[in-house]
């Protein structure tokens, strides 16, 4: 089968990439002719390995900069609208010239499976790929993170694919509420491997990761491990990622005289010798799609203390067996669950090794079938269909 995978940025890094990647390689892997198609180009080389059966483009190289649009194009889609609307988290990078690349892309497909994976090019797959296309959305974030603009755009138009894949169960339910009519599928992202160096549970190090950005919580996490390490001055906690955030998050660990407890590390390539090295992984999100590195953690077997934030914490984990979930946002119980598993190793042990058995259910080889089964599903229905 042919199946054509459309990304914003596939030579970037982050969650959603690396595991469109996987799913890519799988696909290439299985024998499938494969396609990563990445709206813009902003690196030499992708970040993430690719299978070398895999061909990958990009519709606009912006490697020498972003071209602006003229100012009344600006002044019309300001007045008029766009396909993708404001609230989009990525509508930065769809100016004129980019958006009308991705719809001339879309529009000129002709067969085959065409995989979308953000709202703004599920929008524009909607409501311009032709109907010999399988389209299927992927959906990476739940329904009530994103604004009005956004879910009213997504009643709208999402009707018209063949299927939409979201992460959760959480997540299907929500989708079917304003979808009603619409094939729903839930298929969790798939981690790189399962078979990981297991934490010892000796080094005092809690672990946390992502993008420094207001999503991920991190002004939250360094108040509550503040409370920890005032306890227990000998535990550290080490915050990996960039980001817009990094300056104000700097400040806030200085004004809280912790910069010998915590530290912000920047982005590593060998995040998976960190976690192996760390005792507890802290996921401090105020929302997510489902949480891909706690669940890398998991793979590790550290103890996972995590805010029950919308969704896939409580997706993933059940509280006390394989982690502790505490309420959203409240950085007291934060603290209190960190400092529940830093002073108790045993505890520690037996969090984590729960937590190393439920991450087998994400291995590829339990998560890639899913997908192969779903596109062999809608091929079948499709050459069934009356002309």
């Amino acid at each position: 089968m042919k199946i054509r995978y459309l990304m914003l940025h596939a030579y970037g890094m982050g969650g959603t990439i690396r595991t469109v990647v996987s799913q890519a390689n799988a696909m290439a892997r299985a024998g499938h002719d494969v396609e990563i198609v990445s709206v813009v180009r902003r690196r030499n080389k992708p970040q993430f390995a690719i299978h070398r059966d895999v061909r990958v483009s990009a519709l606009v190289d912006q490697r020498q900069g972003r071209q602006p649009d003229s100012f009344a194009r600006r002044a019309w889609r300001r007045l008029r609208g766009k396909i993708v609307p404001r609230g989009e988290f990525a509508a930065e990078y769809f100016t004129e010239r980019v958006e009308k690349a991705v719809m001339d892309y879309v529009a000129g497909l002709d067969g085959g499976i065409l995989v979308t994976t953000r709202p703004a090019l599920n929008l524009i797959a909607a409501r311009r790929a032709s109907r010999n296309v399988i389209k299927v959305a992927q959906e990476h974030m739940n329904l009530a993170a994103y604004p009005e603009t956004i879910r009213e755009e997504i009643a709208r138009y999402y009707g018209r694919f063949d299927a939409v894949a979201v992460l959760t169960e959480t997540n299907r339910r929500e989708y079917e509420q304003i979808l009603p009519d619409t094939r729903i599928v839930q298929i969790p992202n798939a981690v790189h491997k399962v078979d990981q160096e297991r934490s010892t549970q000796q080094n005092p190090v809690v672990v946390a990761a992502g993008r420094l950005v207001p999503q991920k919580g991190f002004d939250l996490l360094i108040p509550a491990f503040a409370q920890v390490a005032a306890e227990y001055p000998d535990w550290k906690l080490r915050i990996f990622g960039n980001g817009p955030r990094q300056a104000r998050l700097q400040a806030q660990i200085d004004e809280l005289g912790m910069g010998g407890n915590i530290a912000l590390m920047g982005r590593t390539d060998r995040l998976d010798d960190e976690l192996a090295a760390a005792s507890v992984y802290a996921l401090s999100s105020r929302f997510e799609g489902l949480p891909m590195v706690m669940i890398e953690a998991m793979t590790h077997a550290l103890a996972i203390v995590a805010f029950d934030c919308p969704t896939g914490p409580r997706d993933v984990l059940t509280d006390g067996v394989d982690g502790v979930l505490v309420p959203p946002r409240d950085v007291d119980a934060l603290a209190a669950a960190l400092k529940s598993v830093v002073r108790d190793r045993r505890r520690r042990l037996e969090l984590g090794a729960a937590a190393a058995a439920t991450a087998r259910g994400y291995a590829p080889d339990v998560v890639m079938p899913m997908w192969e089964d779903l596109f062999t599903e809608l091929l079948r229905a499709e050459r069934a269909r009356p002309a």
